[in-house]
């Protein structure tokens, strides 16, 4: 009597894994062998990049503000620094979207930005 190999089971095992591997290069695509490690290393870089992309994007965004303030005499932690002092909740997506694409509005926070460090500075000195 053969034995029980449970083989539609594994079957549809592997064939999961290959499907996943689909775009792999070489065997890494077509042999459940080297498959599976091929998907399992993609899905750990899969977690971790997911991360990584609102690191990087974060960066991005500051690196925007910070050229849109600096063309206005103000540095990235000082404006800030000035949006906080002056009560102004806007998080740094929206306003690396402001300085790309709307040059009056970003203009109008540094104004507002500059104009609450100099309340701060003038309350420092009178305490």
């Amino acid at each position: 009597m053969p034995r029980a190999t449970n083989s539609p089971a594994s079957r549809k095992r592997r064939k999961r894994t290959i499907d996943k591997a689909k775009g792999f290069r070489g065997f890494r695509s077509t042999n459940f062998r080297y498959a599976k490690d091929a998907v399992r290393k993609a899905m750990v870089y899969n977690y971790r990049d997911r991360k990584v992309r609102k690191r990087t994007f974060r960066n991005l965004w500051i690196q925007r503000i910070n050229a849109a303030t600096r063309a206005h005499g103000l540095s990235y932690s000082r404006f800030m620094e000035g949006l906080k002092a002056a009560g102004i909740e806007i998080d740094r997506k929206v306003l690396a979207d402001l300085a790309v694409t709307d040059e009056a509005a970003v203009e109008t926070l540094i104004a507002k930005a500059k104009e609450a460090l100099v309340q701060k500075a003038s309350q420092a000195k009178a305490a």
